[in-house]
């Protein structure tokens, strides 16, 4: 164990090296991210990242898991300022996690069967669900129906933003002005009350 190793308190160590994922990804992507870098830029041994997290994924399953639980209180906070909020929350959720945000949606990624990370995501995405519920009862399979379009609608606004499209592209009107306005305007052309096909 190396000295910058001992300097670190019990557990304090796990959360850098998550903190430090987190940035390495939104600053260079999920593909070029390594344990033996993360370790590098934090000045511990190369094997300390395995001793947390196990491999590559297991890194990638924390911080999603991490990223669910960050989302879902996010969400909640939201939630009693009305579904078009609910919507802007999940986009500026992405726009400030962009690494937790790279990683919770992608399978390959993660250990998809993590107890941790199969809670936490099904506890988020209830809560997605329920805000269409409460803006639109339904069958279930009405409301999954209208789960998914407003969850492709805000999870689309947000990876234009993070791709930097809505800034350049022309279409929303040179840059779509306010990202929150943004998403307020788009959410409330949903109509979740018609019937699915």
């Amino acid at each position: 164990m190396s000295l910058v190793e001992r300097s670190y308190h019990h557990g304090d160590l796990r959360a850098q090296l998550l903190s430090r994922a987190a940035e390495m990804v939104a600053r260079d992507g999920a593909e070029a991210f390594s344990l033996r870098a993360v370790a590098a830029e934090l000045g511990v041994s190369h094997t300390a990242p395995r001793h947390h997290f196990g491999d590559k994924q297991g890194v990638f399953t924390a911080l999603a898991t991490q990223g669910y639980v960050l989302l879902g209180e996010a969400l909640e906070t939201a939630a009693p300022l009305g579904f078009r909020e609910v919507g802007a929350a999940y986009v500026q959720f992405a726009v400030s996690h962009p690494g937790h945000f790279a990683v919770m949606h992608a399978p390959d990624l993660v250990h998809g069967q993590d107890p941790g990370l199969v809670a936490t995501s099904t506890r988020t995405n209830r809560q997605l669900v329920d805000g269409v519920v409460a803006v639109a009862p339904g069958r279930r399979e009405e409301v999954a129906v209208r789960a998914a379009a407003a969850w492709a609608l805000v999870h689309g606004l947000a990876t234009l933003a993070l791709s930097g499209a809505l800034a350049h592209d022309h279409l929303v009107g040179g840059g779509g002005g306010d990202l929150h306005e943004l998403v307020l305007r788009a959410t409330s052309l949903l109509d979740l009350t018609g019937e699915a096909a």
